[in-house]
C-alpha cells in the first residue's frame, strides 16, 4: 500500500509539472509536444495508482 501511495504522489507531481510547463511554454511547438507527453505519462501513473487502490 505504501508503494501505491508513493506512486500516486509521484504521478501527481509529474502530471502537475507537465501541465505547468505546458502552459508556461505554450508558444514553443517542440516544448508543447514534450510536456504533453509528460502530462499524459503522469496521468497514466495516477490513474493506475487509483485503480490499484480501489481494487
Amino acid at each position: 500500500m505504501i508503494i501505491t501511495i508513493a506512486l500516486l504522489i509521484i504521478g501527481i507531481m509529474v502530471l502537475a509539472g507537465g501541465l505547468y510547463y505546458l502552459i508556461k511554454e505554450k508558444h514553443d511547438k517542440e516544448s508543447r509536444g514534450i510536456y504533453t507527453v509528460t502530462s499524459v505519462i503522469g496521468a497514466v501513473i495516477v490513474i493506475g495508482a487509483v485503480i490499484k487502490i480501489f481494487i
